[in-house]
């Protein structure tokens, strides 16, 4: 479900951008600029004429993730079919001084494809590969068409899978574009640990392999990149770590396509555990349930997810999704191990749960019960819709340490009641994670207003703590003021000279981040 694209609301981050682009001459959102004569015909000459598109509709759908920003069509849409297809029509554009915009399935929430200086968007569905697997080594090479749950069940009777899990079914390529983690981080990591090397298409055509490409049996030699028109040397940087070098992989994820197309990415793989028990915790508040989780860790439970539903959530995903839980603060805890190493965790964490005031309300151990209970959890965006029907949702994520948790997200709660909005509160909170779901009238400027002013507040009050304004969703278009808060001007200065030395055009999805 999207978010609707057409809203009049106020969005500071997004006019700002507009004003920009207008200053220095380019394109501005929803641009009609017609593109450079001969560019579409050459664009078709390479992907054919069903792989490119200027229809409305077509740019209209591809202007816009889940977010609340205004919808920004590109000019034109292209599906690149493989990689040498991409570079030849990435380098096109770099010719043309056309702008470049990266799309997966459209599930950011930052305004991250949002095409503010018109261009091309780069749909990249139909590069759907997994290759390289490889059971010893724990790794597999999967392209951006390829999404987790497609990935995990090619991965059936391997006995591996992959574990980043940020409740979409996202795009694994743009997940490591935007830095995602999601509700098994605090066991498996976000996937900036869990990306090993990327396939990248540079902005003028030209690729790179961010940790090597390793020994190509075709070419007997180690290949640094290589231009359109040559095959594209194996991908078999398959090593765990490396002290050779800058780490380039690093710098990718989390890029937001403003660098380059991650157009393959080889991913960590994990085996899969030998037994899982689920459980659903109520405690009397929300700092209660925090206390607990910064108590859990404190203990080296080893939790796989803990995840916090303040009193709306937890009655929201009740409704929703039919579960008769009460309304309270509760966290949904999940355990991995053997089943002899299970019975000791499980009774470590019901001490701590008893401990805090709460309770442990069942054990889950069969797979449909505790699927039961996640598909709650990642229903949570629409249940929290439900709320309100007929308006329009926001999730902001903000990331602080963990001793400062329990008072960020109480004084978040005081500051939702106080503005007067709707906004249940969720989080991974195992790694100090956390989002409110804010519902409201897009038609109503002064509601829009007050969320506005909310996430500003929420941003600067985990900045405050020691925190980032966003641990996974992106900066995109709506955090850049933050961004230059939390990073100051030396370590903005050092991005720009980045984004300076791989993309001097600024043609890769520009008035993004920075």
């Amino acid at each position: 479900m999207r978010s609707s694209g057409h809203s009049s609301r106020p969005n500071m981050a997004l006019r700002h951008a507009l004003r920009l682009a207008a200053a220095v001459g380019r394109r501005g959102c929803c641009s009609q600029h017609p593109l450079p004569p001969g560019l579409l015909q050459a664009l078709r000459s390479v992907a054919g004429d069903p792989n490119v598109s200027v229809a409305e509709a077509v740019r209209q759908q591809h202007g816009h993730d889940e977010s609340m920003h205004r919808c920004a069509p590109p000019d034109a849409v292209v599906w690149p079919q493989d990689v040498e297809q991409l570079q030849e029509m990435v380098a096109l554009c770099h010719r043309h001084r056309v702008p470049m915009v990266p799309f997966g399935t459209g599930t950011g929430l930052e305004g991250g494809v949002n095409a503010v200086q018109g261009g091309v968007c780069f749909d990249l569905s139909h590069m759907a590969t997994i290759s390289e697997l490889s059971v010893e080594d724990f790794s597999v090479a999967v392209e951006p068409g390829v999404t987790r749950k497609a990935l995990n069940a090619h991965l059936r009777g391997t006995g591996l899978w992959f574990p980043v899990d940020p409740g979409a079914d996202a795009s694994l390529c743009g997940m490591a574009a935007t830095g995602a983690s999601g509700t098994n981080a605090v066991r498996y990591g976000t996937m900036r640990p869990n990306v090993l090397n990327l396939r990248v298409v540079l902005s003028d055509g030209s690729l790179l392999h961010t940790a090597g490409p390793g020994r190509s049996a075709r070419y007997g030699v180690m290949e640094w990149g290589h231009r359109p028109g040559r095959p594209a040397p194996a991908h078999f940087s398959l090593h765990r770590k490396s002290a050779a070098g800058y780490d380039l992989t690093s710098l990718f994820v989390g890029s937001e396509g403003t660098l380059g197309f991650l157009t393959q990415a080889t991913l960590r793989l994990h085996p899969l555990p030998e037994a899982v028990v689920s459980a659903a915790c109520t405690f009397p508040s929300v700092r209660d349930a925090v206390g607990c989780t910064v108590q859990v860790l404190q203990a080296a439970v080893p939790v796989a997810r803990i995840e916090l539903l303040d009193e709306v959530m937890a009655g929201a995903c009740s409704r929703y999704s039919r579960l008769e839980l009460p309304e309270v603060a509760m966290l949904f805890l999940e355990l991995h191990g053997s089943q002899r190493g299970l019975a000791e965790q499980q009774q470590q964490a019901e001490e701590l749960v008893q401990l805090h005031g709460g309770s442990v309300l069942s054990w889950a151990q069969a797979p449909e019960e505790r699927e039961r209970l996640w598909a709650a959890r990642h229903s949570a965006w629409f249940a929290a819709l439900a709320l309100r029907p007929g308006c329009q949702g926001y999730s902001t994520d903000v990331c602080v340490p963990i001793s400062r948790l329990p008072d960020i997200v109480v004084e978040t709660q005081r500051d939702l009641r106080d503005s007067n909005l709707t906004g249940p509160m969720v989080g991974h909170v195992g790694d100090g994670n956390f989002h409110c779901i804010l519902v409201f009238r897009a038609d109503d400027p002064e509601e829009a207003q007050r969320v506005h002013d909310f996430t500003e507040r929420l941003g600067r009050r985990a900045l405050a703590a020691g925190g980032t304004c966003t641990g996974e969703h992106g900066v995109g278009l709506g955090k850049r003021v933050l961004l230059r808060e939390e990073r100051g001007a030396v370590g903005l200065a050092a991005m720009r000279r980045i984004k300076d030395a791989l993309d001097p055009l600024h043609l890769m999805n520009p008035g993004k981040v920075l």
